[in-house]
Order: C-alpha cells, then structure tokens, then sequence
C-alpha cells in the first residue's frame, strides 16, 4: 500500500476503525494525523496509537497528501467551509464517509475540481470484518483510487461502485441490513431465554449459531442461500413448518 500523510477530519468510531486496520496492516504512525476541535476522542487515539493530532482543521489538511472526511453530514458543510477557504486542494484526494450528501454538494461546499471519493462502510467495520461501498469522481485518478480501495480494505471488504446513485444500494443492502441481523439475534435470545435458558447462555447459543452460520455459507460458496436453509428445512424435519 502507498505511504501517504493522511489526515482524518473528526475522531469518532468510524474514523477510530480505520486508523486502528491502518496501523494493525502497517501503515506508519507518523504519516497519520487526527483532527478534531475537542480533546477527548483525539487524545485518546494520540495515546493508544501515536499518532500526531492537531484541533484546527485547515491546519491539520495543509501538508496532507489525503483528507478523510469523518464527520456526521449534520456538521459536513461548516467543515468544509472551514477547510474551503485554508486548505490547499491541489492533487488532493479527498474521501468522504459522510451518507447522504451527493458530490454536487460537496462541490458547493468544497472547490469545484476537487478529486473526491465517497465511502459508505458499515458498522462491523469496527472490527475489521466491514463492507464498504466505494464511489470516485471521474477526476479521481486510478492511483487515488487504488490507495482509496487499499485505505478501506484494511477494515474489510471493498465493492467499487459504477456510479453514485449505488451508494444509496449499498447502504440498504450493507449499511442498514446489520440492525435487521441484530434485531433476529435479539428475538432469538428472547425466544431462547423464553424456553429454558439463562440470558447469558442464550446469548451464547445465537451468538455461536450465527457465525457459524455466516462461516458455512462463506465456505460453501457454490451452494445457493436457498440451498443451505432446504439442508435445514428437510422435508418431515423439525424446522420445516408442518401443514
């Protein structure tokens, strides 16, 4: 991967995940940097990692070679104004986890011949086993692209994007879909504790059966979703419902 001076704009969970799969995979502290106008979330990564931190974000972007946008889209457009009128953009890719906000946008908020890639990850990217949607500009250039792809691979799985309207495809699909897992895996443990078992026990039950689960559909490529629930769901068994 290349060794560029990165600077993460905002220092929350997110912008903590792919610092921590960048430093695990190698990357050099001293070519990252996290900004953010209050102590807390910054110093914490200044400590863990050692990485450098600064508060002022047109500061922190002047010597980078890439700026990561980590901030929720409610506070995007008084970042960039900040970063519009002091940061150099020149041969500066620019990438963006920020959902909803289109590129228009940001070319409003941002120069208008910036390189911009948007990256739509998802919250198991907190644990390095994430996927992330990837869109760039077509100003964007192939060697950006690729540092942009190695960048987001390091917490996951990278899917490239034909065009920008499949950001919104990949948020339902990837983004959101975690939620609707947790939320079978609670019903689940509901059910489990409504049975015989313990809450602790419980947990465990759904917790082991779910990734073993998402193990043998990974291993088993070739069989079909549907294959593997008819293996389950055989006909006279004890899962398959009864007429």
């Amino acid at each position: 991967m290349q060794q560029r001076k990165i600077t993460f704009i905002g220092a929350g969970n997110m912008a903590h995940a792919i610092i921590a799969g960048l430093i695990s995979a190698g990357y050099p502290v001293n070519k990252i940097t996290v900004c953010s106008p209050t102590s807390k979330n910054r110093d914490q990564l200044l400590k863990k990692y050692g990485i450098h931190g600064k508060s002022d974000n047109a500061d922190a972007s002047k010597h980078a070679d890439v700026i990561m946008l980590a901030v929720k889209p409610q506070i995007m457009e008084t970042v960039c104004q900040s970063l519009k009128k002091q940061a150099n953009f020149a041969n500066k890719p620019v990438l963006t986890i920020a959902a909803e906000i289109p590129v228009k946008r940001y070319q409003k908020y941002l120069p208008t011949n910036i390189s911009l890639v948007r990256v739509m990850p998802n919250t198991p990217s907190l644990v390095d086993q994430g996927v992330s949607g990837l869109y760039a500009m077509d100003s964007v250039s192939e060697n950006d692209k690729t540092f942009a792809t190695e960048l987001m691979a390091s917490i996951g799985k990278v899917f490239l994007l034909a065009n920008e309207a499949a950001i919104n495809d990949i948020i339902a699909v990837t983004g959101s879909s975690p939620a609707y897992f947790f939320l079978f895996m609670e019903l689940m443990q509901q059910e489990a504790e409504r049975l015989s078992f313990d809450s602790k026990t419980a947990r465990e039950l759904v917790l082991y059966t779910t990734q073993g689960s998402a193990a043998l559909a990974a291993t088993k490529s070739d069989l079909s979703f549907v294959t593997l629930r008819e293996q389950v769901t055989s006909k006279g068994g004890t899962t398959a419902i009864k007429p």
